[in-house]
């Protein structure tokens, strides 16, 4: 076995340690590379039979947060997201009311008191071969 000097092995120390610090930054940077953000918001949600929804109703949606109308015309849906900043509205006695800064809307989803200056968004319903319904946010 070869005798290693003092010096020799601080080098060999050195270089060690020199090599997994750059063996960890480069996987540091791989893993930061790779990172997925937020991933794309679902836009599709099974509302389940349409049997479940009698005629005439109306059916509040938690997720996604909307409304939903059953009427002798057929089914629609409008979202229950603040155009101000997207709070999620609470259903009141003369139409929706926004928690985080008292935007008000209708029970036809137009504004009748600010901040908020869009009225609500209308969605779209889709009804599956099984009679399913599927709410697009989209």
């Amino acid at each position: 076995m070869t005798n290693l000097s003092r010096r020799d092995f601080l080098k060999l120390a050195r270089a060690g340690f020199l090599w997994l610090s750059g063996a960890l930054t480069l996987g540091g940077l791989i893993r930061f590379l790779d990172f997925e953000p937020n991933p794309a918001p679902k836009t599709e949600f099974d509302l389940g039979p349409a049997a479940n929804y009698p005629l005439p109703s109306r059916t509040l949606l938690a997720d996604p947060p909307a409304v939903l109308w059953h009427t002798e015309s057929g089914f629609s849906a409008m979202s229950l997201a603040c155009t101000h900043l997207g709070c999620t509205l609470e259903d009141g006695a003369d139409g929706f009311t926004c928690p985080c800064h008292a935007s008000r809307f209708d029970a036809d989803g137009r504004v009748t008191h600010g901040p908020a200056a869009q009225p609500l968004s209308a969605l779209r319903i889709e009804m599956t071969d099984d009679n399913n319904l599927i709410l697009h946010t989209d």
